[in-house]
């Protein structure tokens, strides 16, 4: 059996995510990185029985547009939509990194993950 992972690596997005006011006022850079794996069709010319990446970062987009105080959250507001528009999907793991998050010290960057498997 085959399995085919589809991947996007290192979206960058300025968003308004955080936990205190001012980072939703001044916002950070984050780095998002998806990936998927999914028996893979015969048809592999078409994109309407595969995982396709466009639609992906539309999801992505869509998730970081909306401001939220935990990254936890975007993570899985991402994964519910990516296993919403493609139900055949084996796994799908999600992570965000916060640049330069703000706090003491010379922190490179915070990350949050959350990965899903199919039963």
């Amino acid at each position: 059996m085959f399995v085919q992972t589809v991947a996007l690596r290192d979206v960058k997005f300025k968003a308004f995510h955080g936990f205190y006011p001012e980072e939703q006022l001044i916002g950070s850079h984050f780095l998002v990185d998806v990936e998927v794996t999914f028996t893979p069709n015969i048809d592999t010319e078409n994109l309407n029985v595969t995982v396709n990446y466009e639609e992906i970062n539309a999801i992505l987009t869509n998730a970081m547009k909306q401001t939220q105080k935990l990254l936890e959250t975007v993570v899985k507001i991402i994964i519910d939509h990516i296993i919403q528009k493609y139900p055949f999907i084996q796994t799908a793991t999600v992570g965000i990194k916060k640049m330069n998050p703000p706090m003491p010290g010379e922190v490179g960057c915070s990350f949050v993950q959350l990965s899903f498997k199919a039963i």
